[in-house]
């Protein structure tokens, strides 16, 4: 694999397992310093950098809970310390929003406290972390936010979630053109069913795995590399008269009806 993000910087929110972990993973083996952000579990972050580690790559992990009211604020000074010591500025190029939870609770279900979190992380998180991202991004930089399949073709058992990944796709076409004065752009990906912890519900269940192949073109469940090569894609030079765009990963999902 080339070494395309080579001296590139990357912080990639909820990097310590499934999606977020193949994409710093692939961002690494790119070349790139990677910044693994985690919520709880410190120690899953750390099996992530050594891995990174142990194929020549650099990265070393952050914890910050992005459901709190302060956790941006409380991410990027930890980011801002650990890039301080290591290159004696704060500055970076590439962000992934990718740190989100989606509960399988259905509607009639769905608590305020429930509803609140979910907006907290999927949301709110994503655009203060752009926020704080925008005051440190190097023009020419990159960001990238996990959008979803259900943000266009919603989950009656996840409507919350599918509430509120819809405005993922606008906050990023809006922040392409506040960022593109400075060359940055900004993109969503928006995978379908993969196969990680959050949709074990889904792709462990043989008659569920066969329903959602019939919904795509491509006929497997996707896995989290899959999800990573577009970021990578994105993030690198190749990507970069894309912006304000969803990119829809998931097979061919929901093409005709």
């Amino acid at each position: 694999m080339s070494r395309s993000l080579e001296g590139k910087i990357a912080l990639v929110t909820g990097g310590s397992r499934g999606i977020g972990r193949a994409i710093a993973e692939r961002l690494a083996a790119d070349g790139a310093l990677v910044a693994v952000h985690y919520g709880k579990n410190k120690s899953a972050a750390d099996d992530v950098v050594a891995a990174i580690g142990a194929k020549g790559g650099k990265a070393f992990a952050l914890g910050a809970d992005l459901a709190a009211r302060n956790g941006v604020k409380t991410l990027y000074a930890g980011l801002d310390k650990e890039l301080k010591a290591r290159t004696g500025s704060t500055q970076f190029d590439i962000l992934v929003n990718n740190a989100g939870i989606a509960p399988f609770v259905g509607f009639t279900d769905t608590t305020e406290d429930v509803l609140d979190e979910i907006y907290a992380v999927n949301v709110r998180a994503v655009f203060f972390s752009t926020q704080e991202a925008a005051k440190r991004l190097r023009d020419g930089g990159r960001v990238v936010n996990l959008s979803s399949e259900v943000a266009r073709a919603p989950a009656p058992a996840l409507a919350a979630y599918s509430a509120l990944k819809a405005p993922i796709n606008n906050l990023t076409k809006s922040l392409a053109v506040v960022l593109g004065e400075r060359a940055i752009t900004v993109n969503a990906v928006a995978p379908g069913a993969i196969d990680t912890d959050m949709a074990a519900a889904l792709v462990s269940d043989p008659a569920t795995v066969e329903h959602l192949k019939s919904q795509q073109a491509l006929k497997r469940i996707g896995q989290p590399e899959d999800i990573a090569d577009a970021v990578g894609f994105l993030a690198s030079l190749d990507g970069r008269w894309v912006t304000g765009q969803t990119i829809y990963t998931s097979g061919g999902a929901f093409l005709t009806i």
